[in-house]
């Protein structure tokens, strides 16, 4: 890597914030993938039903719903006490799992009910943290800060389900699950080292509608906000639509793609689902090193490849060949949810910020119905017919979204593609 390129890249880190941020994100990413693969494991093979395992990964996203509270919250207490808020939480509820299956007495409903407590609140945890990041950096380090931000995810879901597959293979649930509390705990510690932007104080009558504000109407403010802005609408679009028909092919379902298509265990899972996050660390890296790139384009050209890759993927019947289908998936799919983040807060004003990732959080329950019907569908038509329904009507939406608003997503000079 050239001097400029790896000046590029490091930038971000010399801003002190950022030097705690990243790596607590980064372990905080790393608990989550170590929890996704061991419980959809688990899940799988207690049950034996490819429809509880959908449930049980639809029980993450819950609280998409409620997502655009927490942005309203982070606007109002400050994004870093409510980002350490939330991982302390998780530590709590990881603690919970971990002495049930040290004691042995673990069974899947206690699986069921904690996914549900903490899917309501995981789901804002990449928002809170994007609107933390924009707030922290300078506007001219933004794509490269959001990029580098988003390898916390990449390269925790490689060495997360790499790790989490073999701690879990080795010794067992309960003491994978102690590496995990440990990692909760850490990053909330680091997240509190973060030192939070002052905001400025009104004044006076300013002062007091503030205070007399309800949280209702500063959600509903945040909602009309990204309603009437074009450019914020078609990619809270394009992130719904990818949650609904793409993320489940490449997410949700690779324990139920790895045991009933391939036949291999949890340690081919651990590679199938590297595998995706290798290619997405690889997009996190070339975007981080790229200037003045026209981001809405970026947008649509990386979608259209994900879902043409996807319909590759579920015609595969080897773990190679899929292995190959996921890096490029997940290389396309990084630069496309990059692209959607920084299109956000770019055209965000700083006092809507929280919301407005509250907003974009809120479209990840997508994922959970997009889940629940592939479950069903796998049941009545089988894999490759359920994934080929998928991708093809994900490509066809996505066209028909660029048409709509083509004028704010593919013109030249649409403030969305500004360098």
């Amino acid at each position: 890597m050239s001097e400029p390129a790896r000046s590029s890249a490091l930038a971000p880190f010399r801003v002190r914030n950022y030097r705690f941020q990243w790596p607590a994100d980064l372990l905080t990413s790393w608990a989550f993938e170590m929890e996704l693969l061991i419980l959809g494991w688990y899940v799988l093979v207690e049950t034996g039903s490819v429809l509880l395992l959908t449930l049980f990964a639809s029980l993450g996203y819950v609280g998409t719903l409620v997502a655009p509270m927490f942005g309203v919250v982070g606007d109002r207490i400050g994004h870093r006490d409510l980002l350490g808020a939330m991982r302390a939480t998780y530590a709590v509820l990881a603690a919970v799992l971990m002495t049930l299956a040290l004691s042995g007495h673990l069974a899947p409903i206690f699986v069921f009910v904690i996914a549900a407590v903490m899917g309501i609140v995981r789901p804002s945890d990449l928002g809170v943290r994007g609107a933390l990041v924009a707030t922290i950096m300078p506007h001219g380090q933004l794509i490269g800060a959001i990029s580098i931000s988003r390898t916390t995810m990449d390269t925790a879901r490689i060495a997360g389900a790499l790790s989490g597959a073999g701690l879990f293979a080795s010794l067992g649930m309960g003491p994978a699950y102690v590496a995990i509390v440990c990692l909760y705990l850490t990053a909330t510690a680091l997240t509190l080292c973060i030192v939070a932007p002052a905001k400025p104080h009104a004044t006076g009558e300013a002062s007091s509608e503030a205070l007399q504000r309800s949280p209702l109407r500063d959600l509903k403010e945040g909602v009309a906000y990204v309603w009437t802005t074009p450019r914020m609408q078609a990619a809270l679009w394009v992130a719904f639509l990818a949650n609904l028909t793409a993320y489940p092919l490449s997410n949700g379902l690779l324990p139920y793609i790895a045991k009933a298509i391939y036949g291999t265990n949890q340690t081919g899972l651990g590679y199938l689902s590297a595998s995706f996050a290798v290619g997405s660390l690889a997009g996190s890296i070339v975007l981080s090193l790229i200037r003045d790139i026209r981001v809405a384009r970026l947008m649509i050209g990386a979608t259209v490849v994900w879902y043409a890759t996807l319909l590759v993927f579920v015609q595969m019947q080897t773990v190679p060949t899929a292995i190959v289908c996921l890096v490029v998936a997940g290389f396309s799919q990084s630069l496309a949810m990059i692209s959607i983040a920084v299109i956000l807060m770019r055209t965000a004003s700083e006092n809507f910020r929280g919301r407005v990732m509250g907003v974009r959080m809120m479209v990840i329950y997508g994922l959970p119905i997009g889940l629940l019907a592939a479950g069903s569908l796998i049941d009545e038509i089988g894999f490759a017919a359920t994934g080929t329904v998928y991708a093809a009507a994900g490509l066809a939406l996505m066209l028909a979204i660029v048409l709509h608003w083509r004028a704010d997503l593919w013109h030249v000079h649409a403030p969305a593609n500004a360098r």
